[in-house]
């Protein structure tokens, strides 16, 4: 199997063109998969989720953990 990854951006008619490599044989099957990155946040938001999460117990679990995991490392 071999797997080439490309970078696009959606255009305004939402349709992409993928270039495949010469060496890829014609008539051959490909499985295209297409994952959409989160989009970035925007400022308010991050520090929404950021006082949320000071009510989420696990994140703050977790939170402690790591600072105990570095307490030994100091």
């Amino acid at each position: 199997m071999e797997a080439v990854k490309q970078i696009l951006r959606i255009p305004r008619n939402h349709e992409l063109k993928i270039k495949v490599p010469q060496d890829f044989p014609e008539n051959e099957i490909v499985e295209v998969i297409l994952i959409m990155k989160k989009r970035q946040d925007s400022f308010k938001q991050k520090i929404q989720e950021l006082k949320t999460a000071v009510k989420d117990n696990r994140f703050m679990n977790d939170l402690r953990d790591i600072s105990e995991d570095f307490n030994t490392v100091d």
